[in-house]
């Protein structure tokens, strides 16, 4: 007798719990405070305008579309998606805690818990074959381009997440400035980009990327040093688009 694949249950519950949560977290709102409204707080360089934050319409967009697409009859045995189900749940209770744990303001607990949801979408992304596998278009638009845009977001909050923490701990920085250190920072970040476009070959992330840098140049318009850095760096990072967006028009079916 076939057992029942109980996953893609489990992963609606989760991402509702994801949902729901988050949406509380801006019209109740959790703890009297916004999410936004806590992270103005942080006089810290690593972030972008508010309007960047925008881009969460678009990832939960994209997570029920995949939330769907994985409980449809026809995908409840898909391999692919059997690999991925208890990581897909285990980030949607991450992402859940993390808010609770922020408006609540237990800023130092936040950062292993966005490290587990980090490490959950990579794991997501390294088993999926994100950019290194030939999936149909149904795949490719509900499910692998989906988490590159999440991965990527994820990638720019983990960073941001950290420094807010280090802020609140009162770290010294070891002597290098603030601003100094979001310059690494953005340095850090346009190097795991430009390895994902090139690796993988990953329009998605990258693009996500972009967006966040942009954002924080403009965020940082007043501090010349970071907003300088944000405005190349996302050239650097912006412009290997190019050639891998014509590498793959070019690339025969």
């Amino acid at each position: 007798m076939k057992k029942t694949n109980w996953m893609p249950w489990i992963n609606l519950l989760a991402l509702g719990l994801a949902l729901v949560v988050n949406a509380l977290a801006n019209t109740l709102p959790i703890n009297g405070q916004t999410t936004g409204e806590i992270s103005d707080r942080f006089p810290v360089y690593f972030v972008p305008a508010g309007y960047v934050f925008a881009i969460w319409g678009l990832i939960y967009l994209g997570l029920l579309a995949f939330g769907v697409y994985q409980a449809l009859p026809a995908q409840r045995d898909n391999p692919s998606l059997r690999r991925i189900g208890p990581w897909f749940a285990l980030g949607c209770v991450a992402n859940a805690a993390w808010i609770v744990l922020w408006h609540y303001e237990f800023f130092v607990l936040t950062v292993p818990v966005m490290l587990l949801l980090l490490v959950s979408l990579i794991i997501i992304y390294l088993r999926l074959g994100i950019g290194q596998s030939r999936v149909s278009s149904a795949e490719l638009w509900l499910v692998h381009v989906p988490f590159s845009i999440y991965l990527g977001w994820i990638t720019v909050a983990t960073v941001a997440n950290i420094t807010d923490a280090l802020y609140y701990l009162g770290w010294s920085g070891w002597g290098i400035g603030a601003q100094s250190w979001a310059v690494i920072m953005l340095f850090v970040a346009a190097t795991v980009a430009l390895l994902v476009n090139w690796t993988r070959a990953d329009v998605a992330y990258v693009l996500v990327i972009v967006w966040a840098f942009a954002g924080i140049a403009v965020k940082q318009a007043d501090v010349a040093l970071v907003a300088r850095a944000a405005r190349a760096l996302a050239v650097v990072v912006a412009l290997p688009l190019v050639v891998t967006v014509t590498r793959k028009r070019l690339k025969p079916a």
